[in-house]
């Protein structure tokens, strides 16, 4: 994805000047840290049978992207899609 931007991981923000939703997207490190910390809860099993986001888990198990945000990319597409008339917020809102 980076390189399709035409950035690195350092400099990722640079690819905003052309595309400002790519604001929303998390690192394989944000996902990985709410893998680990479900795996490590002995109370896994509330998830089970469940479909989460990475977003879900950050919240629940109080991790962050590599940067310190929390993204929550399935959050503006919702409210981007929601079809109500109403803009979404700024994509910085959803980090």
């Amino acid at each position: 994805m980076l390189e399709g931007f035409g950035v690195t991981e350092e400099r990722w923000r640079d690819a905003l000047a052309k595309e400002p939703g790519f604001a929303i997207s998390e690192s394989p490190m944000y996902v990985a840290r709410g893998v680990a910390a479900a795996a490590a809860d002995p109370g896994v099993d509330r998830w089970s049978g469940q479909i989460v986001t990475a977003r879900q888990l950050s919240d629940a198990y109080d991790v962050t992207d590599a940067d310190g945000s929390r993204p929550d990319c399935w959050g503006y597409l919702a409210r981007r899609t929601a079809g109500d008339g109403a803009a979404p917020m700024p994509v910085e809102d959803y980090r």
